[in-house]
């Protein structure tokens, strides 16, 4: 096509050629005066900075620092050291940067380190298996008078096998209350194990020396987690919400008065939804199967009446969970048995 546009170009010009050929004008121009070739790139700059130390320079710093003398003490002090006594090798802040290319950069001393602590898992099969304990603080008669309630709950049955009230926070106290509440349970060795939280009482000597000299397995909850011990921070907010606790008691003998009967209630009248609103006396000593195939059996009679006011059919007899747990592990763990 470019020797026709140049044959005809003389006669009809370029324009007129391009046109009879049927070539782009452009592609024309392209192949009768093709483009220069591109100039060869630039070699690339040295980025290298001249001021930076030489090799042999930074190792002189890496020596100084890494000398018996300066080995446990700070970069800054070694170069003050080293400028007292006329020796300049290079800045502070080459200092640093010397040690940082070749990873030495970190805090020399021991710090304290916080330990992982493990979420627990516990599960309880039957009553006095697994307990749950704690210790809140009831407000006395003017500020910062406080009487305090220890609290031992089982967490299959949600029955509360010990409380007391004390003046104080002790681990004495604690281990007295779990000593007695063992005794009246009928706690073997090897079989229960108890759970709290990490206050100064639930891990003091006399109370982990007394489970292990009663064979209790002791467990505690993560610092500052709260759904690690459940069953006793619902138990205390069921006492603070009950419709007779006061604001402030006026002294302990006042605080005593109340909790008696409270604790009664609570275990032999409460009827708690998560024991399928029986009583936590009812799922602790056993009378838990009785009570729910009557009421099914109620349910049933109601069902032969009625059969078309059960929209769901014919009503499924309930019973209690096989196992309640602390933290259940996930489905491809295999859950921790508290025997």
């Amino acid at each position: 096509m470019t020797a026709a546009v140049q044959a005809l170009a003389p006669h009809l010009g370029v324009e007129a050629s391009c046109d009879v050929v049927g070539m782009a004008r452009a592609s024309y121009y392209r192949a009768v005066a093709p483009p220069p070739a591109p100039a060869p790139s630039p070699a690339p700059r040295s980025l290298a900075n001249p001021r930076a130390l030489a090799p042999e320079e930074k190792q002189q710093i890496l020596d100084h620092l890494h000398s018996e003398r300066f080995v446990d003490r700070s970069p800054a002090e070694a170069f003050h050291t080293l400028l007292d006594e006329d020796i300049y090798l290079a800045s502070l802040r080459t200092f640093y940067r010397v040690l940082a290319e070749n990873d030495e950069v970190r805090e020399r001393r021991n710090q304290r380190r916080h330990p992982e602590y493990k979420k627990p898992e516990l599960v309880a099969t039957a009553p006095n298996r697994v307990w749950s304990w704690d210790i809140t603080k009831l407000r006395g008669p003017a500020k910062f008078v406080y009487y305090y309630l220890y609290v031992i709950l089982d967490i299959y049955s949600r029955y509360v096998v010990g409380w007391m009230l004390a003046n104080r926070e002790s681990g004495e106290l604690a281990a007295q209350l779990i000593r007695e509440t063992c005794e009246k349970q009928g706690v073997q060795p090897d079989q229960l194990s108890i759970h709290a939280d990490r206050g100064s009482p639930m891990i003091a000597q006399p109370t982990i020396g007394l489970m292990a000299k009663l064979g209790i397995t002791p467990s505690h909850s993560r610092p500052h987690v709260s759904n690690d011990n459940p069953f006793s921070e619902s138990q205390f907010k069921t006492l603070k919400y009950h419709p007779g606790f006061p604001g402030r008691f006026g002294s302990i003998e006042d605080a005593q008065a109340f909790c008696s009967p409270f604790f009664s209630w609570y275990n032999n009248e409460h009827r708690h939804s998560g024991i399928l609103f029986l009583t936590p006396a009812a799922a602790h000593h056993g009378g838990a199967t009785a009570i729910l195939e009557a009421r099914h059996a109620r349910r049933m009679e109601a069902y032969a009446s009625h059969p078309e006011r059960f929209i769901g059919g014919e009503p499924k007899r309930p019973d209690l969970p096989r196992a309640v747990y602390i933290n259940p592990p996930r489905k491809e763990d295999a859950p921790s048995t508290a025997t």
